[in-house]
Protein backbone atom coordinates (compact mmCIF):
# COMPACT_ATOMS: atom_id res chain seq x y z
CA UNK A 1 0.00 0.00 0.00
CA UNK A 2 1.09 3.27 -1.22
CA UNK A 3 0.44 6.81 0.86
CA UNK A 4 -0.89 9.04 -1.42
CA UNK A 5 0.44 12.24 -0.15
CA UNK A 6 -1.25 14.92 2.42
CA UNK A 7 -4.34 17.08 1.97
CA UNK A 8 -3.69 20.60 -0.28
CA UNK A 9 -4.91 24.10 0.44
CA UNK A 10 -4.10 27.36 -0.46
CA UNK A 11 -2.70 29.40 2.43
CA UNK A 12 -1.87 33.28 2.56
CA UNK A 13 2.04 34.43 3.15
CA UNK A 14 3.94 37.39 3.00
CA UNK A 15 5.42 36.87 -0.76
CA UNK A 16 6.68 33.81 -2.69
CA UNK A 17 9.77 32.97 -2.23
CA UNK A 18 12.60 32.46 -4.85
CA UNK A 19 12.74 29.13 -4.25
CA UNK A 20 9.45 28.58 -5.89
CA UNK A 21 11.25 30.14 -8.86
CA UNK A 22 8.81 32.77 -10.19
CA UNK A 23 10.52 35.48 -12.21
CA UNK A 24 9.50 38.02 -10.09
CA UNK A 25 9.22 38.36 -5.79
CA UNK A 26 7.18 41.35 -4.48
CA UNK A 27 6.40 41.98 -0.95
CA UNK A 28 2.59 41.80 -1.88
CA UNK A 29 0.59 39.45 0.20
CA UNK A 30 -0.19 36.30 -1.94
CA UNK A 31 -1.77 32.28 -2.27
CA UNK A 32 0.18 29.70 -2.29
CA UNK A 33 -0.67 26.20 -2.29
CA UNK A 34 0.50 23.96 0.72
CA UNK A 35 0.52 20.59 2.08
CA UNK A 36 -1.90 20.43 4.97
CA UNK A 37 -0.39 16.77 7.13
CA UNK A 38 -2.45 15.14 9.92
CA UNK A 39 1.09 14.35 11.51
CA UNK A 40 4.17 16.62 11.65
CA UNK A 41 7.98 15.39 12.51
CA UNK A 42 9.93 17.65 14.73
CA UNK A 43 12.34 16.61 13.55
CA UNK A 44 14.77 13.63 12.31
CA UNK A 45 16.84 16.24 10.38
CA UNK A 46 17.83 18.92 13.32
CA UNK A 47 16.97 19.74 16.90
CA UNK A 48 13.89 21.86 16.83
CA UNK A 49 13.10 21.56 20.87
CA UNK A 50 16.68 22.36 21.44
CA UNK A 51 17.81 25.21 18.91
CA UNK A 52 14.15 26.36 17.31
CA UNK A 53 11.34 25.82 20.14
CA UNK A 54 10.51 29.53 19.74
CA UNK A 55 10.82 29.92 16.04
CA UNK A 56 8.34 26.61 15.92
CA UNK A 57 5.44 27.86 18.11
CA UNK A 58 5.26 31.47 16.38
CA UNK A 59 5.18 29.57 13.08
CA UNK A 60 2.67 27.19 14.68
CA UNK A 61 0.60 30.85 15.50
CA UNK A 62 0.86 31.57 12.12
CA UNK A 63 -0.33 28.73 10.30
CA UNK A 64 2.55 27.56 8.63
CA UNK A 65 6.05 26.83 7.87
CA UNK A 66 8.21 26.89 4.36
CA UNK A 67 10.50 23.94 4.04
CA UNK A 68 13.17 23.24 2.02
CA UNK A 69 13.91 19.70 0.13
CA UNK A 70 17.37 19.02 0.46
CA UNK A 71 18.25 17.77 -3.19
CA UNK A 72 16.56 19.82 -5.05
CA UNK A 73 16.67 22.95 -3.20
CA UNK A 74 12.53 23.43 -3.71
CA UNK A 75 10.62 24.86 -1.64
CA UNK A 76 7.10 23.60 -0.22
CA UNK A 77 4.64 25.01 2.31
CA UNK A 78 3.41 22.90 5.01
CA UNK A 79 0.18 24.27 6.27
CA UNK A 80 -0.93 23.28 10.16
CA UNK A 81 -4.12 23.52 9.82
CA UNK A 82 -4.90 19.94 9.31
CA UNK A 83 -2.47 18.77 12.19
CA UNK A 84 -3.23 16.69 15.17
CA UNK A 85 -0.08 15.21 16.02
CA UNK A 86 3.62 16.43 16.33
CA UNK A 87 6.31 14.39 17.19
CA UNK A 88 9.30 15.86 18.34
CA UNK A 89 12.88 14.58 18.66
CA UNK A 90 15.69 16.02 20.83
CA UNK A 91 18.69 15.72 22.97
CA UNK A 92 17.90 18.48 25.08
CA UNK A 93 14.17 19.79 24.97
CA UNK A 94 14.76 21.77 27.97
CA UNK A 95 13.50 25.18 25.88
CA UNK A 96 10.72 23.25 24.69
CA UNK A 97 8.91 22.88 28.35
CA UNK A 98 8.08 26.60 28.00
CA UNK A 99 5.75 26.54 25.10
CA UNK A 100 4.04 22.91 26.22
CA UNK A 101 1.34 25.26 27.44
CA UNK A 102 0.52 26.64 23.75
CA UNK A 103 0.31 23.15 22.18
CA UNK A 104 -1.89 22.22 24.73
CA UNK A 105 -4.29 25.23 24.37
CA UNK A 106 -4.33 24.79 20.84
CA UNK A 107 -5.57 21.00 21.63
CA UNK A 108 -2.49 19.65 19.24
CA UNK A 109 -1.29 16.08 20.90
CA UNK A 110 1.95 15.45 21.03
CA UNK A 111 5.03 12.91 22.27
CA UNK A 112 9.01 13.00 22.21
CA UNK A 113 11.52 11.02 21.44
CA UNK A 114 14.24 12.14 23.76
CA UNK A 115 18.07 10.74 22.91
CA UNK A 116 19.56 10.05 25.96
CA UNK A 117 23.21 9.20 25.19
CA UNK A 118 26.79 9.18 27.10
CA UNK A 119 28.97 9.62 24.73
CA UNK A 120 30.94 12.68 27.53
CA UNK A 121 34.55 10.36 27.35
CA UNK A 122 34.98 10.16 23.56
CA UNK A 123 33.46 13.93 22.98
CA UNK A 124 31.69 12.85 19.88
CA UNK A 125 28.49 15.00 20.99
CA UNK A 126 30.31 18.44 22.00
CA UNK A 127 27.27 20.62 22.02
CA UNK A 128 25.22 18.73 24.33
CA UNK A 129 24.88 19.90 27.86
CA UNK A 130 26.47 17.43 30.63
CA UNK A 131 24.29 14.18 31.27
CA UNK A 132 23.16 15.09 34.53
CA UNK A 133 21.53 17.76 33.21
CA UNK A 134 20.09 15.80 30.62
CA UNK A 135 18.36 12.85 32.68
CA UNK A 136 17.24 16.00 34.75
CA UNK A 137 15.35 17.70 32.27
CA UNK A 138 13.86 13.84 30.80
CA UNK A 139 12.48 13.35 34.35
CA UNK A 140 11.04 16.99 34.42
CA UNK A 141 9.79 16.81 30.86
CA UNK A 142 8.30 13.52 32.25
CA UNK A 143 6.17 14.79 34.92
CA UNK A 144 4.97 17.37 32.85
CA UNK A 145 3.86 15.06 29.84
CA UNK A 146 3.48 11.68 31.58
CA UNK A 147 5.84 8.67 30.70
CA UNK A 148 3.36 7.40 27.88
CA UNK A 149 5.07 10.48 25.94
CA UNK A 150 8.24 10.70 26.27
CA UNK A 151 10.21 7.99 24.91
CA UNK A 152 13.78 6.93 25.52
CA UNK A 153 16.26 6.40 23.15
CA UNK A 154 19.79 5.63 22.86
CA UNK A 155 21.06 6.27 19.19
CA UNK A 156 23.03 5.16 17.67
CA UNK A 157 25.03 2.41 19.65
CA UNK A 158 28.45 2.34 18.20
CA UNK A 159 31.69 0.68 18.73
CA UNK A 160 35.36 1.56 18.94
CA UNK A 161 38.79 0.88 20.10
CA UNK A 162 37.59 2.05 23.32
CA UNK A 163 34.15 1.61 23.73
CA UNK A 164 32.69 -2.31 23.67
CA UNK A 165 29.67 -4.04 23.64
CA UNK A 166 30.20 -4.58 27.84
CA UNK A 167 30.72 -0.74 27.88
CA UNK A 168 27.70 0.49 26.18
CA UNK A 169 25.51 -1.63 28.44
CA UNK A 170 26.98 -0.31 31.41
CA UNK A 171 26.06 3.03 30.27
CA UNK A 172 22.71 1.95 29.40
CA UNK A 173 22.31 1.00 32.53
CA UNK A 174 23.67 3.96 34.55
CA UNK A 175 20.67 5.95 32.73
CA UNK A 176 18.55 3.69 33.26
CA UNK A 177 18.22 3.01 36.65
CA UNK A 178 17.49 6.56 36.64
CA UNK A 179 14.77 7.18 34.48
CA UNK A 180 12.57 3.55 33.47
CA UNK A 181 10.28 5.23 36.21
CA UNK A 182 9.36 7.89 33.67
CA UNK A 183 9.45 6.16 30.76
CA UNK A 184 7.65 2.79 29.25
CA UNK A 185 9.81 2.97 26.63
CA UNK A 186 13.37 2.41 25.07
CA UNK A 187 14.37 2.78 21.20
CA UNK A 188 18.22 1.61 19.82
CA UNK A 189 19.52 1.56 16.76
CA UNK A 190 23.26 0.02 15.72
CA UNK A 191 25.06 3.11 14.20
CA UNK A 192 25.99 3.01 10.48
CA UNK A 193 28.94 4.30 9.41
CA UNK A 194 29.25 3.11 6.14
CA UNK A 195 26.12 4.10 4.59
CA UNK A 196 27.08 7.94 4.93
CA UNK A 197 30.19 9.02 3.53
CA UNK A 198 30.76 12.05 5.97
CA UNK A 199 30.23 10.30 9.37
CA UNK A 200 33.48 8.24 8.66
CA UNK A 201 35.87 11.42 7.83
CA UNK A 202 33.95 13.39 10.29
CA UNK A 203 34.42 11.00 13.14
CA UNK A 204 38.31 11.01 12.73
CA UNK A 205 38.36 14.35 12.40
CA UNK A 206 37.02 14.16 16.34
CA UNK A 207 39.75 12.16 17.12
CA UNK A 208 37.90 9.57 17.91
CA UNK A 209 39.50 6.59 16.36
CA UNK A 210 38.27 2.67 15.55
CA UNK A 211 34.65 3.48 15.42
CA UNK A 212 32.76 0.36 13.54
CA UNK A 213 29.80 -1.69 13.33
CA UNK A 214 28.51 -4.49 15.27
CA UNK A 215 28.64 -7.69 13.78
CA UNK A 216 25.54 -10.01 13.67
CA UNK A 217 26.86 -11.74 17.08
CA UNK A 218 27.79 -8.49 18.88
CA UNK A 219 24.19 -7.48 18.14
CA UNK A 220 22.80 -10.51 19.41
CA UNK A 221 25.08 -10.18 22.43
CA UNK A 222 23.88 -6.64 23.44
CA UNK A 223 20.51 -8.14 22.96
CA UNK A 224 20.70 -10.56 25.13
CA UNK A 225 22.46 -8.10 27.93
CA UNK A 226 19.67 -5.38 27.44
CA UNK A 227 16.82 -7.89 27.64
CA UNK A 228 18.82 -8.92 31.33
CA UNK A 229 18.41 -5.42 32.62
CA UNK A 230 15.06 -4.99 31.38
CA UNK A 231 13.70 -7.59 33.80
CA UNK A 232 13.65 -5.07 36.21
CA UNK A 233 12.74 -1.94 34.53
CA UNK A 234 9.86 -3.69 32.27
CA UNK A 235 10.53 -1.33 29.19
CA UNK A 236 8.55 -1.90 26.00
CA UNK A 237 12.42 -2.17 23.86
CA UNK A 238 12.11 -1.59 19.98
CA UNK A 239 15.11 -0.93 17.32
CA UNK A 240 14.97 1.63 14.89
CA UNK A 241 15.31 0.76 11.18
CA UNK A 242 17.00 -2.42 11.60
CA UNK A 243 17.15 -5.61 9.50
CA UNK A 244 18.25 -8.05 12.37
CA UNK A 245 15.22 -9.91 14.15
CA UNK A 246 15.77 -9.38 17.76
CA UNK A 247 12.27 -10.85 18.95
CA UNK A 248 13.69 -13.97 20.81
CA UNK A 249 15.27 -11.54 23.24
CA UNK A 250 12.00 -8.98 23.87
CA UNK A 251 12.89 -6.88 21.28
CA UNK A 252 10.77 -5.62 18.43
CA UNK A 253 11.14 -3.67 15.50
CA UNK A 254 9.58 -0.45 16.28
CA UNK A 255 7.91 2.32 14.49
CA UNK A 256 9.33 6.44 15.93
CA UNK A 257 6.03 7.83 14.41
CA UNK A 258 3.84 4.99 16.28
CA UNK A 259 0.22 4.33 14.94
CA UNK A 260 -0.39 1.80 17.80
CA UNK A 261 1.32 4.64 19.79
CA UNK A 262 -0.59 7.45 19.26
CA UNK A 263 -4.25 5.40 18.63
CA UNK A 264 -4.16 4.29 22.24
CA UNK A 265 -3.10 7.44 24.27
CA UNK A 266 -4.85 10.20 21.60
CA UNK A 267 -8.08 7.97 21.60
CA UNK A 268 -10.11 10.89 22.53
CA UNK A 269 -9.08 13.07 19.41
CA UNK A 270 -12.03 11.97 16.86
CA UNK A 271 -10.41 13.79 14.11
CA UNK A 272 -6.91 11.82 14.59
CA UNK A 273 -9.08 8.87 15.08
CA UNK A 274 -10.72 9.48 11.64
CA UNK A 275 -8.05 9.57 10.15
CA UNK A 276 -6.15 6.57 11.57
CA UNK A 277 -9.43 4.61 11.54
CA UNK A 278 -10.90 5.43 8.10
CA UNK A 279 -14.30 4.05 7.05
CA UNK A 280 -14.12 5.50 3.69
CA UNK A 281 -11.60 6.19 0.86
CA UNK A 282 -8.90 8.71 1.96
CA UNK A 283 -5.10 9.80 1.07
CA UNK A 284 -4.52 6.63 2.60
CA UNK A 285 -4.14 5.07 -0.58
CA UNK A 286 -8.09 3.67 -0.47
CA UNK A 287 -7.88 1.65 3.16
CA UNK A 288 -10.88 1.20 4.63
CA UNK A 289 -10.36 -0.12 7.60
CA UNK A 290 -7.62 0.01 10.86
CA UNK A 291 -5.76 -2.58 10.16
CA UNK A 292 -4.86 -1.96 6.48
CA UNK A 293 -4.20 2.08 7.95
CA UNK A 294 -2.39 0.90 10.62
CA UNK A 295 -0.10 -1.59 7.53
CA UNK A 296 0.81 2.05 6.51
CA UNK A 297 4.33 3.10 5.36
CA UNK A 298 6.13 6.09 5.11
CA UNK A 299 7.41 6.17 1.26
CA UNK A 300 10.03 8.95 2.31
CA UNK A 301 11.86 6.66 4.92
CA UNK A 302 14.88 3.73 4.34
CA UNK A 303 13.71 0.34 3.45
CA UNK A 304 13.19 -0.77 7.25
CA UNK A 305 12.03 2.13 8.96
CA UNK A 306 8.26 1.47 10.40
CA UNK A 307 6.80 4.74 10.96
CA UNK A 308 3.69 5.85 9.70
CA UNK A 309 3.16 8.82 7.59
CA UNK A 310 4.65 11.91 8.57
CA UNK A 311 5.89 15.65 7.11
CA UNK A 312 9.22 16.38 8.81
CA UNK A 313 9.82 20.09 8.83
CA UNK A 314 13.56 20.04 9.93
CA UNK A 315 16.39 20.86 7.64
CA UNK A 316 19.38 19.47 7.38
CA UNK A 317 22.93 21.37 8.49
CA UNK A 318 21.22 22.98 11.55
CA UNK A 319 21.76 20.94 14.43
CA UNK A 320 24.34 23.09 16.57
CA UNK A 321 24.74 19.74 18.87
CA UNK A 322 27.44 19.11 16.42
CA UNK A 323 27.87 15.46 17.23
CA UNK A 324 30.47 13.76 14.81
CA UNK A 325 28.65 10.79 13.84
CA UNK A 326 25.37 13.14 12.37
CA UNK A 327 24.55 12.32 8.70
CA UNK A 328 22.40 15.29 9.22
CA UNK A 329 25.13 18.00 9.29
CA UNK A 330 27.37 18.12 6.69
CA UNK A 331 29.66 20.92 7.40
CA UNK A 332 30.23 22.20 10.76
CA UNK A 333 31.47 26.01 9.40
CA UNK A 334 27.87 25.76 7.53
CA UNK A 335 25.85 25.03 10.63
CA UNK A 336 27.22 27.56 12.48
CA UNK A 337 26.71 29.83 9.57
CA UNK A 338 23.04 29.09 9.69
CA UNK A 339 22.38 29.14 13.09
CA UNK A 340 24.08 32.64 13.03
CA UNK A 341 21.94 33.72 10.19
CA UNK A 342 18.76 32.52 12.01
CA UNK A 343 19.41 34.48 15.22
CA UNK A 344 20.38 37.30 13.79
CA UNK A 345 16.26 37.28 11.51
CA UNK A 346 14.97 36.20 15.68
CA UNK A 347 16.92 39.58 16.74
CA UNK A 348 14.61 41.86 14.13
CA UNK A 349 11.32 40.29 15.65
CA UNK A 350 10.11 38.87 13.00
CA UNK A 351 10.23 34.94 12.70
CA UNK A 352 11.28 33.70 9.27
CA UNK A 353 9.21 31.14 7.47
CA UNK A 354 11.97 28.57 7.11
CA UNK A 355 14.65 27.16 9.52
CA UNK A 356 17.24 28.88 7.67
CA UNK A 357 16.36 32.34 6.82
CA UNK A 358 16.09 33.52 3.03
CA UNK A 359 15.97 30.28 1.41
Amino acid sequence: MTFRGWDRINIAVDSKPACMRQDRVTGEPMTVEAIAPVIISASRATDIPAFYAGWFVESLKKGYIRWINPYNHRCQYVSFAKTRVIVFWSKYPLNLIQHLPELDRRGINYYIHFTLNNYEKEGIEPGLPPIEARIGTFIRLSSIIGRDRIIWRFDPLLLSDTITVDTLVLRIMEIGSRIHKYTRTLVFSFVDIAEYKSVPSSLQQSGFTGAREFSIDEKRLFAEKLQKLNEDWKLDIFTCAEEIDLTEFGIRKGSCIDYDLMARIFSQDRELMGFLHPTVQTNLSGVRNPEEARMMKDPGQRRECGCFPSKDIGQYNTCMHLCTYCYANKSVSTVKKNYEKHLRQIETGKFPESIIPGK
